[in-house]
């Protein structure tokens, strides 16, 4: 099994570009048209903070980022998982997953998703009470785990497949190799990801519900798309047992030359997938449309954008990224550490901006702007420590 680069200049790229996709996600959400707030149990709300400014526009782009893009961030992150495993073996690669992974994961959810989510309460109360905050927060709330849910997914896959590993390692190998024959085949590779996609999301989706989140306390997880996730984790693993020249992510991949179609598809099935529930809505209420076909459209829009959006993205980053300016390296280099902190300066400045009467697109913005920035700048020192910078 050949052993994808250490640093690969274009993964590197899109998986931060994923991580600020991960912040304006996150920068939109108190000003989706759908956002409500449950003072309660704010744990039980769409987001922590939600303000009275709302814009259509964020929906929009909340949905898009949705339908595909932690997906697409658990592919990225099985693509070097086992020629880690090859090369450290089980015992080592679990120790380092473990420091990288679930430690920071312990972090996040203790310390930094404490101080993210006191706004949530000032908001729900109505007055400042440190001591029944944190009482609140572990108890009614019960340990909101905020975003750092994909720090501990992540470990808990990579935990799997490194105990699996022993015993299915010639079995993972063949069947990467068997991938990497639809390198020159880009038909057949989307036909397998749509159908892939479809199997692993749509049976769950209809059993507990498209949105359905479930688990104990701060292990709290997306139930309706676990089984997604992991087949994209997967899926990244075996585009990762071949050799880049010889597998799905080379450089000489006709998918790489079609990367325009891939982007122009994408838009087309999210724009239609954005169009069509309306419609499909008012065709089963006057009886047009029988309600299980309706579902099935639906269902198979939603797949599409999901399978074209991945493709579209790899095949782009792939295609068009060759170098690294100062500045894409500094942001690759402290993605990871965004991703843990950023929530605590998202759901901060949305909160002061509340009593502003700004336009919610405006608001969006300055939250964003701020947001990135300052977990940016916060990580950049926090990696000039030894230790931290272990960990980050």
């Amino acid at each position: 099994m050949g052993a994808i680069p250490n640093r690969t200049i274009w993964l590197d790229h899109l998986r931060a570009a994923i991580t600020v996709l991960v912040v304006a996600h996150h920068a939109s959400l108190a000003y989706t048209t759908f956002a409500n707030f449950r003072p309660e149990a704010y744990i039980l709300s769409t987001h922590p903070i939600v303000d009275s400014q709302r814009w259509i526009g964020l929906d929009i782009f909340e949905n898009f980022n949705d339908v595909f893009f932690m997906s697409l961030m658990f592919f990225i992150s099985g693509v070097f998982v086992l020629p880690a495993l090859q090369k450290k073996g089980v015992a080592l690669f679990l120790r380092d997953r473990f420091y990288r992974l679930f430690l920071p994961f312990l972090v996040a959810v203790s310390l930094l998703m404490l101080l993210a989510y006191y706004p949530a309460y000032l908001v729900a109360h109505q007055e400042h009470n440190l001591k029944d905050y944190i009482l609140d927060f572990f108890t009614t709330e019960q340990w909101p785990v905020g975003p750092p849910w994909f720090i501990w997914v992540l470990f808990a896959f990579n935990l799997i497949v490194a105990l699996l590993y022993p015993l299915l390692k010639k079995q993972l190998v063949q069947t990467g190799q068997s991938l990497a024959t639809l390198k020159n085949k880009p038909g057949r590779l989307f036909v397998l990801l749509l159908l892939l996609t479809a199997l692993l999301y749509i049976p769950m989706a209809i059993w507990v519900g498209p949105g359905a989140w479930t688990g104990f306390y701060p292990f709290d997880f997306q139930l309706s798309r676990v089984f997604l996730y992991f087949g994209y984790f997967v899926l990244g693993m075996l585009a990762g047992a071949v050799v880049p020249s010889a597998g799905i992510l080379s450089a000489t991949t006709p998918a790489n030359r079609l990367w325009p179609l891939w982007a122009v598809l994408c838009i087309a099935a999210y724009a239609a997938l954005t169009l069509m529930p309306p419609v499909l809505i008012q065709w089963v209420k006057t009886k047009q449309l029988a309600e299980p076909l309706a579902w099935a459209i639906y269902f198979t829009l939603y797949v599409s954008s999901c399978t074209l959006s991945c493709l579209a993205f790899l095949f782009t980053f792939k295609a068009r990224v060759h170098n690294s300016p100062p500045f894409m390296q500094s942001l690759t280099a402290n993605a990871y550490g965004i991703y843990l902190v950023h929530y605590i300066f998202i759901v901060w400045c949305q909160y002061l901006l509340m009593p502003w009467p700004f336009h919610a697109a405006i608001k969006f913005a300055i939250t964003f702007i701020l947001a990135l920035s300052l977990s940016w700048a916060l990580t950049v020192l926090l990696r000039r420590n030894r230790t931290i910078r272990k960990y980050l």
